[in-house]
Order: structure tokens, then C-alpha cells, then sequence
């Protein structure tokens, strides 16, 4: 075979591959990019924090709301009580998108 042919069909093989080993190399799919996650999470988080306000004042002084890509939300900070802490929770469960909820909230009323 001489090189010219060889070098076409090279050349052939390459530009009929380069579609597959560019969707290979870039599994992610568009709706799943870092910055389109990133605002997922950011929308999730919003919607958290914006059911607690509604819920009650204090929720928004004393709880942080932190959303991993997965819908995961954390729950952080101070309640009064067992059951605004069990209640901040529930809100949080409530709310589309998330998947599910690590409350790590701290009672201080004794």
C-alpha cells in the first residue's frame, strides 16, 4: 500500500472518529455542567431560606442553609427548641429539588 494511501485513509478514519472520542471525552451532559449546578444549588438554597423566613423570622438570624450538587441540604445554627429545629427540617424536606437534609441544627434552651 503506498503511503499516500495510507495516509488518506488516516485521515478518513480520523475525522469519522473525532465525533465519538469528543463525546466520549465529555460525558457530562449540559444540564449537569458546574455552572449550571451551581445555580441549582443556589436556587435550592433560596428556596430554603425564603420557606424558613416565611415560617418564622428568627429561622433566617439563626439558621445557614447550604446545598451540595446532589440536592443535599445541611442545616446549621442555633433554635430555641427541639421542634423549631425538627420544624426547620421539615420545611427544608419540603422543598422542591432537594433530595434530602443533614439537620445539624443546636438546641440552647435547656
Amino acid at each position: 500500500m503506498s503511503s499516500k494511501l495510507r495516509t488518506a485513509i488516516f485521515i478518513v478514519s480520523a475525522a469519522v472518529a473525532a465525533p465519538f472520542a469528543a463525546s466520549a471525552a465529555d460525558s457530562t451532559p449540559m444540564s449537569e455542567s458546574k455552572p449550571v449546578r451551581a445555580v441549582k444549588d443556589s436556587v435550592i438554597t433560596a428556596k430554603v431560606k425564603s420557606k424558613l423566613a416565611a415560617e418564622h423570622e428568627g429561622y433566617t438570624k439563626s439558621v445557614s442553609v447550604k446545598t451540595t450538587a446532589a440536592g443535599v441540604v445541611t442545616l446549621t445554627g442555633t433554635a430555641l427548641t427541639k421542634e423549631e429545629a425538627d420544624k426547620a427540617e421539615t420545611i427544608a424536606k419540603s422543598t422542591d429539588g432537594v433530595t434530602s437534609v443533614i439537620n445539624n441544627i443546636k438546641v440552647t434552651a435547656k
